[in-house]
């Protein structure tokens, strides 16, 4: 291939979002061109591969757009479908049915009359598959998770996370109290002290212990049992959000809770029903009627958001339906078989993988500027995955996130990893190329600078 290097500015291989999320100035309107403009640079270089749509259904392979409207088709590894339930037939004329006889809108808050006979049998549902909790629903996931930290935690609270935690958790906390507290990502020391030190100056009030059963970007999960211990150890409430694993790992499906023996031991579980069953919506499982209750009065996405609608209770009570079958057994090893063979080949092929097996296969890349000609070149080439940046990841680790499902075949993956190892080769010439003379730190994607 041709070279282009020089004709690309630095600048669009530097910077992140980070750079604009606190613009200043008395416009609040005009100081976002800032933005727009590294945005756009990167546009107009090929090296902005966000905000795509698929032209087809979002199977194993599919055809997508680009932002700028460039259609592109390849092999499919940038969608959220671990069991491959959103194009199921069962799942689909489940949907069908339910928009013949309820329409397709809830017309109305959970709180009011925004409840069909779909969700009260999806709440009994997911009720049954978590041991008997109570199940309030939620009309994403995103608002499960900010709904579960701002529905029970107030001012004078604590709210003890890992840094790594998903936005909604972290932005329910800041809607929720001004006392937050990170601990290193999987650190439990770490935990250990902040909960020492909250309880040695408060024995009042109260403390929610936030973590996550597989976190998304690293593709790892904490011990949830010496979290348990801690919690009780300190009185502390211990919040879980299994929206990766959940009806995706495990012979039962119940990810790494079930994995750990620890369904019992979160207080509050939150999931996503868009990874694994096959829709937008979410939910949070609690122990009592009455937590449950106080949920839907005082968590602010619950009571002033329109419920579920009917189809997607009716397509999430499908694809729950299956998960819980031997078909979503057999389903759940396939997938697995899957990342494992994904895991296996990225390594033959020098590519280096993170974290432990599971639906998210993480891919190093190193430099920002390396992933964005890499993904630039991954796209041409009939390859389609999500690149993740700074910050959210740390700054040099740069990757690639695989989300594989249960449809993919032994070829596709044979023939996405050939794409990803030729697109990081020419990735690594054209970013090396392009930096002649400056600070030689080895391979491009082997520099890193880890925050």
């Amino acid at each position: 291939m041709t070279i282009k290097t020089n004709s690309v500015p630095e600048a669009a291989l530097t910077g992140s979002l980070r750079d604009f999320r606190s613009p200043e100035g008395p416009d609040l309107i005009a100081r976002t061109d800032g933005f727009y403009d590294w945005q756009n640079l990167r546009r107009e270089h090929e090296l902005w591969p966000y905000a795509r749509s698929t032209s087809t259904a979002p199977q194993a392979r599919c055809e997508a757009r680009s932002d700028t409207g460039e259609v592109f088709a390849g092999i499919n590894f940038a969608s959220q479908d671990y069991l491959s339930l959103s194009s199921h037939p069962a799942v689909k004329a489940a949907a069908i049915a339910a928009i013949n006889e309820y329409g397709v809108h809830s017309a109305g808050s959970a709180a009011l009359l925004g409840n069909t006979a779909n969700s009260l049998l999806l709440e009994q549902g997911l009720s049954e598959f978590l041991g008997g909790r109570e199940i309030v629903l939620y009309p994403t996931g995103w608002a499960a998770g900010y709904g579960s930290v701002q529905g029970f935690v107030r001012g004078n609270d604590h709210v003890v996370m890992d840094i790594l935690a998903h936005s909604c958790l972290q932005e329910g906390a800041k809607a929720a109290t001004q006392n937050i507290h990170y601990h290193g990502h999987l650190n439990l020391e770490a935990l250990a002290r902040k909960l020492q030190r909250i309880r040695a100056n408060d024995q009042e009030n109260g403390i929610m212990v936030v973590t996550e059963s597989l976190f998304s970007m690293h593709s790892d999960t904490p011990d949830l049992l010496a979290m348990r211990a801690l919690c009780n150890e300190y009185g502390a409430t211990l919040l879980v959000d299994c929206a990766h694993d959940l009806g995706s790992i495990g012979e039962d499906g119940l990810g790494h809770l079930g994995l750990q023996n620890a369904l019992d031991a979160a207080d509050i579980i939150i999931g996503s029903f868009s990874k694994t069953f096959g829709s937008n919506g979410g939910f949070i499982a609690v122990k009592s009627r009455a937590t449950a209750e106080y949920l839907k009065y005082y968590s602010a996405t619950h009571t002033f958001s329109n419920a579920l609608s009917p189809v997607q209770a009716a397509s999430v009570l499908c694809a729950l339906d299956i998960v819980r079958s031997e078909e979503g057994r057999l389903l759940r090893r396939k997938l697995m078989d899957n990342i494992l063979y994904l895991r296996a080949e990225m390594t033959r092929a020098g590519l280096e993988t993170l974290g432990d097996p599971s639906p998210i296969v993480p891919v190093r890349l190193g430099l920002e500027g390396v992933g964005r000609f890499a993904s630039r070149h991954l796209m041409a080439m009939g390859g389609i995955a999500n690149l993740v940046e700074y910050p959210a990841v740390p700054q040099g680790g740069a990757r690639f996130r695989f989300q594989v499902m249960a449809s993919h075949t032994r070829d596709d993956i044979d023939q996405v990893v050939a794409i990803l190892a030729s697109a990081m080769r020419e990735a690594d010439l054209e970013y090396r190329l392009g930096h002649e003379g400056r600070q030689d730190t080895g391979p491009a994607h082997m520099a890193t600078a880890v925050a």
